[in-house]
């Protein structure tokens, strides 16, 4: 059971408080920060990679979080840290793998429940990209051919480019199949064609059948390898609209709170007290870049006077003297000061971004 002092540890790291979080540390030195939470058993220290928090990464480790403790599918901090690498560069190598592997070596050799390690995730860019194919055997081709694919997989399933807008960071996976499923059922099928293949092949007598096995194997290799091209291809088209579908989700919610919350209806939001959760956030638990791309998610941005317009519309909407016009009086006294800093942070992104299109 989490205790009221570890929620308060993960309000602070959702939303990157560092400061309060030090504060916190200073005052309750005894705090154990390795908890899990949520469905997926993820630790402050899974979510501060998770969000890209390397200073709160860096201050987790400070007061002993665990970089071997595994989420639901086996996952440490690392392989979190290890993916976002990949897909981000080195930046994101040097701010959250390096602490994580100086604090823990082991933790790079640590497997997660699909047999991967952050180890594998880092080795096989650097294979990808420099090794040469040199001559090996039709089976060692083929095993290539497989784990080129299922690490294929593996970026796409472990950036966790799904739920990166999600309100829950902690929700269950809903796929029917996610890539741990779809990894081991290929493996089995790969490794039982390539055995019944081998025994048929033993059991042939003479030369001119083992020949013509031979070109079965390789006829079957071919057709089994094409079948894995097609899967992929369809496992990422799946991946591509589930995660656009999310998007254009939470652009839809955001702005139906938003509705609800600026009503003009001035007798019912007169009655009506609103904490910081109740503030219609595009991304409650993101950080304020994400908050303005969902705002600004479906816009294009080469048309634009649609753009601006947009823009505008959300400079409106978040501006901090309008803002504390329509609800200044209505905003409970204890979240009022957090409310009014992530609106201003908010006023002050989009003003940015204004200021660029100039």
């Amino acid at each position: 059971m989490v205790t009221r002092k570890q929620k308060k540890i993960i309000r602070y790291v959702e939303d990157g408080s560092l400061t309060k979080l030090k504060s916190y540390f200073r005052k309750h030195s005894d705090l154990d920060v390795n908890f899990s939470q949520g469905k997926k058993h993820r630790t402050p220290l899974h979510l501060a990679c998770s969000l890209g928090d390397d200073a709160i990464l860096r201050l987790l480790l400070k007061y002993g979080a665990d970089i071997l403790q595994k989420d639901k599918k086996g996952d440490t901090p690392l392989h979190i840290a290890a993916n976002k690498a990949l897909k981000h560069g080195k930046k994101v190598y040097d701010d959250f793998v390096v602490p994580l592997q100086k604090s823990c070596p082991d933790a790079m050799v640590a497997p997660n429940n699909a047999g991967i390690t952050p180890q594998d995730l880092l080795q096989w860019m650097t294979f990808e990209k420099t090794a040469p194919r040199g001559k090996s055997s039709k089976a060692t081709d083929a095993e290539n051919e497989w784990q080129e694919k299922l690490f294929g997989e593996c970026q796409d399933e472990f950036f966790e480019t799904f739920g990166q807008y999600d309100d829950d960071l902690f929700a269950e996976d809903t796929d029917e199949e996610d890539f741990q499923d779809w990894a081991d059922r290929i493996r089995h099928e790969y490794v039982t064609k390539q055995h019944a293949e081998a025994q048929r092949l033993a059991s042939s007598g003479s030369h001119g059948k083992r020949k013509k096995g031979a070109d079965e194997e390789e006829r079957a290799n071919r057709e089994l390898h094409e079948r894995l091209q097609r899967e992929h291809d369809e496992y990422l088209a799946r991946a591509t609209r589930k995660e656009e579908e999310t998007r254009q989700g939470k652009k839809r919610r955001y702005e139906e709170r938003c509705a609800d919350t600026f009503s003009t209806d001035a007798a019912a939001a007169a009655t009506t007290k609103l904490s910081y959760r109740d503030i219609p956030w595009p991304a409650p638990k993101g950080s304020i870049e994400e908050m303005v791309e969902v705002m600004l998610h479906g816009a294009d941005r080469k048309d634009m006077p649609v753009f601006r317009k947009l823009l505008r519309r959300q400079q409106t909407v978040w501006h901090p003297d309008r803002f504390a016009q329509r609800c200044g009086a209505r905003l409970e006294e204890g979240d009022k000061q957090r409310i009014l800093d992530t609106v201003t942070a908010l006023s002050q992104e989009l003003n940015r971004l204004a200021q660029s299109l100039r």
